[in-house]
């Protein structure tokens, strides 16, 4: 059994570190419940925005179109906005949304595509160094409310790329906030925007002035923008959210730790009295 000092040592070690990660999950709850507000606010205007721009796609079947959203005959090279954190300490958050990035790489691949990444977050990007996909771009150090100045170099990249031809698709994978507790990654296809199905009908209150396809030449930026922009924002509030759980489980466990050192430091106290006072015993006994 090690000695009550090296025991009294490892209690102080474990005290300090419940003490960081009490901060740490503090700090993570604080930006949370400003993710989630920002999250929950822009939701609907992004989900609108996808409706809108799939019809007005549906409507221009046929027909002359943007590049934007004319299908490629043949796929052959794909990109991929791929939305990490930073840093870590947050849980499962990386590993799944990294998890899900390879599965789809995987699929790609197994249609023969080549494979290009935007990387948004420096986890995302440190996977990548460590495998096979090419880095086309890399972004880090976003801010904490990201805006459409922060997304504006992604989204022109990308639909350049998409424009001359380097991609014949591209998709964006990032964690979907559900709730604090469950954070789930997905792969969204970003161009060319998928046209709505043929049942799905638009409220009669929609008009399009002048017409549905200059609204679509207009609207096509600012709409990869928003997709990109509201990916960040259901990734940020994903990754505090699994930050704070993971800083909560780590400070209990930190806790328990104190408990059962504490526990095991009383014991050896115990049998070290116990010896002292059976050397004292033993020392009389001899010299009667």
């Amino acid at each position: 059994m090690a000695s009550t000092r090296e025991i009294r040592r490892r209690i102080r070690s474990v005290k300090n570190i419940s003490q960081v990660t009490r901060a740490m999950e503090a700090v993570a709850a604080s930006k949370m419940r400003r993710a989630q507000q920002q999250v929950l606010a822009t939701r609907p205007y992004a989900d609108k925005a996808r409706e809108v721009l799939s019809y007005i796609a549906r409507l221009n079947s046929g027909e002359a179109m943007n590049p934007l959203i004319t299908p490629r005959i043949e796929v052959k090279k794909v990109g991929i906005i791929l939305i990490t954190a930073d840093r870590g300490l947050a849980g499962g958050f990386n590993a799944n949304v990294l998890r899900r990035n390879a599965a789809f790489i995987k699929e790609q691949r197994s249609r023969e595509r080549e494979i290009e990444v935007v990387a948004v977050g420096k986890k995302g990007r440190d996977w990548l160094l460590r495998y096979d996909p090419v880095i086309r771009a890399e972004f880090s150090d976003m801010p904490d409310t990201p805006s459409t100045a922060d997304i504006g170099p992604i989204s022109r990249s990308i639909i350049d790329d998409f424009r001359s031809g380097r991609f014949d698709e591209v998709h964006l994978i990032y964690t979907d906030f559900v709730n604090t507790l469950i954070q789930r990654p997905v792969a969204q296809q970003l161009l060319p925007v998928i046209p709505a199905e043929p049942t799905v009908t638009m409220p009669p209150d929609y008009i399009f002035e002048p017409s549905a396809e200059a609204v679509l030449e207009q609207v096509l930026f600012g709409f990869t923008e928003v997709q990109i922009l509201q990916g960040m924002y259901e990734s940020m509030a994903s990754e505090h959210s699994a930050r704070m759980v993971a800083m909560r489980n780590a400070t209990e466990a930190a806790n328990e730790l104190v408990d059962e050192l504490t526990l095991t430091y009383n014991k050896a106290r115990q049998e070290g009295i116990t010896r002292e006072l059976m050397d004292i015993v033993g020392g009389s006994i001899s010299l009667e």
